[in-house]
């Protein structure tokens, strides 16, 4: 029996099967992915100093949960899955709207995919090199596993799906704990070696901003449950609680593991290996340290599972609006899953893994990720000026958007300083969007070749994939 619900006018919509506890199972298991296992390490290096990393991850926590209080409030006033592309359509129009597809579906999507996925395969093998790098080829293919795996269960099922972020976010909470627990026990011992002049170190504002970008990453997921807000149900009600529950939840839990870290993994350690809690397993545990990265490879699973399944919706919601080829509106019949878009996800993820230094991923996307949700926010502003009569079921203080904006404009400004470069790419990347906009967007007298040939591909993957249009109930561009 199909789980789609028939609208008044004959429309195909989705059913609201995503429950509280699902929601504040999105983000948590969306955010605690693979950045509290590999961050710690970016952080560090950037700073050198074991304080004021630990004053970067409170502050990282804290921006978050500003960022995802002006989401709560652009989530229940515009209540259309897309997230941040909903939102900059709303505000600002279908041109700057596609500019963010556009990145989304080059850059920031498959890159924070990638990064997740490599850090599930660098755990994984990990247990089997204790006392070297595993090997590169082996964390890419374990990475590209992962990968295709999900996107098979994706496409499956939206329950199993929900399933596996319910049970995967459980048990990486329950491997932080752990980690916690231990690392106060360490100190409690009088292991305090580690934090002896904390405040000693090698910083800029250049480096601060970096090591805010691996911070920041680790937070990643604050604002995934605003690309499936279609999907949950009692949005209004379920979207600020979910983001009220996890939230402070997750800023404790980073700020103690990082805690635990510091006191166990030496500073020259933190510096010239990743795998952090690895490293920490290996030295509380002894002949258990096995359980740590099995712990974080789950993490990883799960962590990888959350950002497909929003990114499929995300690319869906484009395409519904136009902006994006026909074939992502398409959901399978009876499972009410996007598979053509689950398809292309996990295809443009596999080729992000051609660099496997998930540092560098991180600072590439960073600048046009944080330059987005600055948009959006600055959206948020903008509507409440030009339409104050929209339904704002969450009104957040103004200080709350205007804090949060500050803080993206030295994230985004300060690093285009020190490291023009990545931040030149960026900009082409974004601006080669334009002219793909008017030829494929805004043209709409294109030659019948143009039309037949998008209608046979459209033709095909309904048959490949027993397809059918799923209809948004209020399409953006009419609202």
């Amino acid at each position: 029996m199909g789980e789609e619900t028939q609208a008044g006018d004959g429309k195909v919509t989705l059913k609201r099967k995503i429950t509280l506890f699902n929601g504040v199972g999105i983000i948590i298991g969306t955010i605690i992915g693979s950045g509290i296992f590999i961050s710690p390490t970016g952080v560090f290096r950037e700073t050198k100093s074991v304080g004021v990393s630990l004053i970067i991850w409170l502050a990282c926590g804290l921006l978050s949960t500003l960022g995802a209080l002006c989401y709560a409030e652009l989530g229940t006033s515009i209540s259309r899955s897309g997230g941040d592309y909903a939102y900059i359509y709303t505000a600002f129009g279908p041109l700057p709207a596609f500019l963010r597809m556009w990145i989304a579906l080059l850059i920031i999507r498959p890159t924070t995919q990638a990064i997740v996925a490599l850090t599930f395969g660098q755990y994984v093998v990990k247990p089997f090199f204790p006392d070297c790098n595993p090997p590169e080829d082996a964390v890419k293919l374990l990475a590209a596993v992962c990968l295709c795996v999900l996107t098979a269960i994706n496409c499956i099922s939206v329950r199993w799906t929900m399933r596996i972020q319910d049970v995967f976010t459980s048990s990486k909470l329950l491997a932080l704990i752990v980690i916690i627990l231990s690392g106060i026990y360490y100190i409690c011992a009088g292991h305090t070696e580690n934090f002896q002049d904390s405040f000693e170190g090698q910083y800029s504002a250049g480096s601060i901003a970096l090591a805010f970008y691996s911070g920041l990453f680790a937070f990643g997921g604050w604002n995934y449950l605003n690309f499936v807000t279609e999907e949950l149900q009692d949005p209004y009600k379920n979207l600020p609680r979910a983001i009220w529950i996890a939230m402070p939840m997750v800023t404790v839990i980073y700020v103690m593991a990082n805690l635990a870290y510091f006191a166990v993994v030496s500073k020259m350690e933190m510096i010239t290996k990743p795998a952090v809690a690895a490293i920490f397993g290996d030295r509380l545990f002894g002949a258990w340290s096995w359980v740590i990265p099995v712990f974080v490879a789950l993490s990883t699973f799960g962590g990888v599972n959350g950002v497909l399944f929003t990114s499929a919706r995300l690319f869906a919601t484009g395409a519904q609006e136009g902006h994006m080829p026909g074939f992502f509106t398409l959901f399978h019949i009876d499972k009410q899953t996007p598979i053509p878009s689950l398809i292309f996800t996990c295809f443009f993820s596999l080729l992000m893994l051609t660099n496997s230094n998930v540092f560098d991923l991180i600072n590439y996307f960073s600048q046009t990720l944080w330059l987005s949700v600055g948009a959006s926010v600055v959206g948020m502003l903008w509507l409440r000026k030009t339409k104050p009569d929209m339904q704002r079921p969450i009104r957040v203080h103004l200080a709350i958007p205007y804090l949060f904006l500050i803080a993206i404009a030295c994230l985004v400004i300060i690093p285009a300083i020190t490291n023009p470069m990545d931040t030149a790419i960026g900009l082409a990347i974004l601006l080669s969007g334009i002219p793909v906009y008017y030829v494929c967007v805004k043209w709409k007298t294109k030659p019948n070749c143009y039309d037949a040939f998008s209608g046979c591909i459209l033709r095909f993957f309904q048959k490949l994939c027993s397809c059918i249009y799923v209809d948004s109930p209020e399409k953006l561009s009419d609202s």
